[in-house]
């Protein structure tokens, strides 16, 4: 089979990103996106150690996104009192990251407006998670450890800053645009773990993907 890409965008609270992690793991593929984040910052930053690195791992057979993986996880870079501030730089990274990954191997790649970058590639599925405001205040609540009221400011700045990013750097698109999209799925009403199986029952349908490639894993 040939390689793939599953893009993700979601909203904050959906569960989009732990549809992401299963999808990978049944799949048995990477799953990326913080990592983006810490080797564009460092790229964008002009670290001459980390550029020639990564020159030599683009460079070698596989071992970019071996050397992706072995990066520490960033902390969650969009926080509730954050507005979006464009950086043109360090987004020209992230992107030449996802197209280096995308041609190196099957993955998963959250955000980081991966659906666009990857866009005229026929080997790409793009996914977007959505959800009611009541389910996903419950599961930030849950998953936050945060009162009703924090649960609604972090999503509501949350989905500004994703959406102003996606605005920006598709020149004028918008994030829920569902022409941007093969699937749109609504995570309260499909559920977490079916909304996993339509999407490989689609890269099925696709070509993409054999019954037999999917493992599904306690998780």
């Amino acid at each position: 089979m040939e390689k793939f890409v599953v893009t993700f965008a979601r909203g904050f609270g959906t569960g989009g990103k732990e549809i992401a992690s299963i999808l990978a793991k049944h799949l048995g593929i990477g799953c990326y996106e913080n990592r983006i984040l810490t080797l564009a910052s460092q790229m964008s930053g002009l670290d001459e150690k980390v550029f020639q690195e990564v020159n030599e791992k683009i460079r070698g057979n596989g071992g970019f996104s071996s050397f992706l993986k072995g990066l520490p996880r960033t902390r969650n870079y969009i926080t509730r009192n954050e507005k979006f501030v464009s950086d043109d730089k360090l987004f020209d990274y992230q992107s030449e990251i996802i197209r280096s990954l995308a041609e190196q191997e099957s993955c998963v790649i959250v955000g980081k407006c991966a659906d666009y970058i990857l866009r005229d590639r026929q080997n790409v599925v793009s996914v977007y998670i959505e959800a009611p405001r009541a389910f996903c205040v419950e599961r930030t609540m849950e998953h936050m450890g945060v009162t009703k009221e924090v649960a609604n400011a972090t999503i509501t700045q949350t989905d500004k800053f994703r959406a102003d990013y996606y605005h920006y750097y598709t020149h004028g698109n918008y994030w829920t645009n569902p022409v941007n999209y093969d699937m749109t799925l609504n995570s309260e009403k499909v559920g977490i773990e079916d909304c996993v199986r339509l999407i490989e029952q689609y890269l099925i349908i696709k070509g993409l993907i054999t019954t037999d490639m999917i493992k599904e894993t306690n998780h």
